[in-house]
C-alpha cells in the first residue's frame, strides 16, 4: 500500500467518527473539551458556526453522531453529544458581541428564501454577513418552520427556539410572514438573483382505509395535528386516542394527547419494534409516560357505529427477512384486534408537496415528483433556484437540513460572483502539537470506564398536566462536567514521522488495543490480515508509514485506536507526536 496522506483533509476527519456522522460536521470533541474546562460561551460558538441551532439541537437532535462515538469500544453507552450540547447552550453567557457584523452597504444581490425552517434560516445565517439582500417568506406568524408547529413544546420550549432563529432574523432579514407562496413563477418575476426552496415535507400521509368518510370528523393527520395544537387551535382530544405510525412524529403525537386529555392513548405499528423509525429514547420517553406500542398489527378498518367512530380494527403479522434483509409482514391468522378510539391520529409519514412550483420553469421533476438536484450544489435545473432541507430529498431531521443550508449558501455566493458553483471551497483544517512537557499533554488522554450519565427528568405528574413544561431538566454543571470527561478526545491524532523511528517497537509493547504493527508492506487486504488486532472495519482506514530501514512499514488500524497517547509517551525518539486535528465544514465566508 502507499503511504498515508495525512495532509489530505478528508483523511483525519473520517478517523473523528463523531464529527464525521455529523451532517453538519460540527467540532465534537473540540466543543466536549471546551465544556470541560466550563468555558461554556466559547463551547457555544464552535456549536453555532457548525450547526446553528445548539440550544434546539441539543434537545431534539436524531443524534447520528453517537452511535458512532468511540466511547463503544471501550463500554456500552456513547457519550451524551447531543445533550452536552445542551450545556453549553444552557450556561453560555451573552454572544451579541460574538456574532457576525452585517454590512450595512449591501453587494446589490437579491436572495428569496421560501420557508423559514431550519435550511433557510441557514442560508440566512451564511449569506447576512457577505452583505446579500434577504427576503424570508413564510406561511407561519414567526421563523422556526417545522420546528416551530412540528415539536412540541414540553421537548423544545419555545423561548429557546424564538431566542436562536431570532440571532438569525435579526441579521437585517426581511422576514414576511403569514403569506403562503402559491407561485415560483411571481417569486422569480421579482428578479430575484437567486431563489432557496426550503419549505420542507408539509403534507401528512393518511390511509384510505374502510369506514374513513364516516369517521373523518375524529381522525386526523399527525403533522397538521400537532401544528393545530402548536398554534392552540387545539386543546384537547378524546379520552381513548390510537396514533398509527413508528416514527417520531408519532411518539410526539402520543405524548401531546397524554396532556391534551387521552388516558387510554396507544401507539399501533405494522412493524416489529426494533423496526421502528423513532429514535429509540423517542419509544422510550413514550413508554415512561405509560403509553403502550402495540406492534405488528396492520391496520383494516374504522369501525363507526350509528355515525360515530368507536375504534379500528387490526390484521395481526409477523415479520420474515430474506437473504438479503428485506422484510415482509406476513399474516398469522389470528382473529382480527378491536381497539377502542374516540380519535385517531395518522402518522405514517410525511412527504413532500410542490403544486405552487409551476412545471415551465426549467425545473426538472422525477418520477416520485421531486425536483432533480445537484446532491453537492443543491442546485436544480434552473440555475436560478436552489432546494434544501425536506424540500431537497425527502424527510430527513434538523441537523441534515442545517447541512443543506450551509452548502446551498456556498452555492449561491459562488453563483452570483459568477462562479463555477462545483468549484467548492476547501474545509478549514489545522493539526496542532499538544505537547507541554516531553510525556505531557494539553488535554485529558486518561481513557477511564465511566458509564453514561443520565439527564434528570421534571416529575411525571406535572409534566403531564401542562403541554409545555419541558420534561428533560438537562444536566447541571457538575454533571455536565463528569459527562464531557467520558470523551475519548478523538481528534487528537497519532502523528508518525518515520524519520525518527528506531523500530524499537515500544509503541507496539504499550499499545492497550493492539493497533500497531511493523511489518512488510503488501496489499490492503494481505495487511489486514497480519496485524495485531482483528482489522475488519473496512470503513476506516489504516494509517501506512513510508518504508523504515528494515523495509518494514508501521500499520495503525485507525479503527482501534483509542488515541490515548501512549505511544508517543513511550516513544523514545519522538517519532510519535499527538496533533489536534480541527476540522471546520466549507461555509459560503470561506474564500474559494
Amino acid at each position: 500500500m502507499k503511504p498515508t496522506d495525512i495532509k489530505d483533509p478528508e483523511y483525519f476527519h473520517k478517523v473523528v467518527d463523531c464529527q464525521y456522522a455529523c451532517p453538519a460536521h460540527t467540532p465534537v470533541p473540540e466543543y466536549i473539551r471546551l465544556i470541560a474546562a466550563r468555558r461554556y460561551t466559547d463551547a457555544y460558538m464552535v456549536n453555532w458556526e457548525s450547526n446553528v441551532f445548539p440550544g434546539i439541537l441539543g434537545r431534539t437532535c436524531d443524534r447520528p453522531c453517537e452511535p458512532a462515538c468511540r466511547r463503544v469500544r471501550v463500554e456500552e453507552q456513547p457519550v451524551a453529544i447531543c445533550r452536552l450540547k445542551r450545556v453549553a447552550a444552557d450556561n453560555r453567557g451573552d454572544i451579541s458581541g460574538r456574532l457576525p457584523i452585517i454590512p450595512s452597504q449591501k453587494n446589490g444581490k437579491r436572495i428569496a428564501l421560501i420557508g423559514a425552517g431550519p435550511a433557510s434560516l441557514t442560508v440566512a445565517r451564511g449569506l447576512a454577513p457577505l452583505g446579500y439582500e434577504l427576503d424570508l417568506y413564510d406561511n407561519q406568524f414567526a421563523g422556526g418552520g417545522m420546528m416551530r408547529s412540528q415539536i412540541p413544546a414540553f421537548r423544545l420550549p419555545i423561548e429557546v427556539l424564538d431566542e436562536e432563529v431570532n440571532y438569525i432574523l435579526d441579521m437585517g432579514i426581511n422576514s414576511v410572514f403569514n403569506i403562503e407562496v402559491d407561485s415560483l413563477k411571481q417569486i422569480l418575476a421579482k428578479d430575484y438573483d437567486a431563489v432557496f426552496v426550503g419549505t420542507g415535507a408539509p403534507r401528512g400521509k393518511g390511509l384510505n382505509l374502510p369506514g374513513l368518510e364516516d369517521a373523518m370528523d375524529n381522525v386526523f393527520l399527525g403533522i397538521d395535528w400537532l401544528s393545530s395544537v402548536a398554534f392552540e387551535h387545539t386543546k384537547s382530544i378524546g379520552k381513548r386516542v390510537l396514533v398509527l405510525g413508528g416514527g417520531n412524529t408519532a411518539m410526539d403525537c402520543c405524548r401531546t394527547s397524554r396532556r391534551l386529555g387521552g388516558e387510554d392513548v396507544r401507539v399501533v405499528v405494522r412493524s416489529p419494534y426494533e423496526d421502528m423509525k423513532a429514535s429509540p429514547w423517542e419509544k422510550e420517553d413514550a413508554q415512561h409516560e405509560g403509553i403502550p406500542i402495540y406492534n405488528n398489527h396492520v391496520p383494516k378498518e374504522f369501525v363507526v357505529e350509528d355515525g360515530r367512530l368507536k375504534g379500528m380494527r387490526f390484521e395481526k403479522v409477523e415479520a420474515e427477512y430474506d437473504e438479503a434483509g428485506n422484510r415482509s409482514l406476513v399474516p398469522t391468522g389470528e382473529d382480527p384486534v378491536f381497539m377502542p378510539a374516540d380519535d385517531v391520529l395518522m402518522a405514517i409519514g410525511q412527504e413532500n408537496a410542490f403544486p405552487w412550483v409551476e412545471r415551465d420553469l426549467g425545473i426538472d421533476f422525477d418520477k416520485w415528483d421531486m425536483p432533480v438536484i445537484d446532491s453537492t450544489t443543491f442546485q436544480s435545473t434552473n440555475e436560478r433556484v436552489f432546494f434544501g432541507g425536506d424540500a431537497a430529498f425527502g424527510p430527513e431531521n434538523i441537523i441534515t437540513a442545517v447541512a443543506h443550508g450551509h452548502q446551498a449558501a456556498v452555492s449561491i455566493d459562488l453563483f452570483c460572483r459568477g462562479e463555477n458553483v462545483t468549484e467548492r471551497p476547501l474545509p478549514g483544517v489545522r493539526l496542532s502539537g499538544q505537547k507541554m512537557g516531553v510525556h505531557e499533554w494539553r488535554y485529558d488522554n486518561a481513557v477511564e470506564m465511566d458509564k453514561r450519565y443520565l439527564v434528570p427528568l421534571a416529575p411525571l405528574d406535572k409534566t403531564l398536566a401542562d403541554r409545555k413544561m419541558e420534561v428533560e431538566l438537562g444536566f447541571d454543571v457538575d454533571t455536565g462536567f463528569k459527562e464531557a470527561e467520558r470523551c475519548l478526545n478523538c481528534d487528537v491524532q497519532t502523528v508518525f514521522e518515520e524519520l525518527r523511528c528506531i523500530e524499537c517497537d515500544a509503541c507496539v509493547d504499550i499499545c492497550p488495543t493492539d493497533c500497531i504493527t511493523f511489518t512488510a508492506n503488501g496489499s490492503e487486504e494481505d495487511l489486514r490480515g497480519r496485524l495485531s488486532a482483528p482489522a475488519g472495519n473496512l470503513a476506516q482506514d489504516l494509517y501506512i508509514s513510508a518504508d523504515l530501514p528494515t523495509m518494514r512499514v508501521m500499520v495503525k488500524d485507525e479503527n482501534v485506536c483509542l488515541h490515548c497517547g501512549l505511544c508517543a509517551e513511550r516513544c523514545p525518539t519522538t517519532a510519535w507526536d499527538m496533533q489536534k486535528f480541527l476540522y471546520t465544514v466549507t461555509k459560503a465566508q470561506m474564500e474559494s
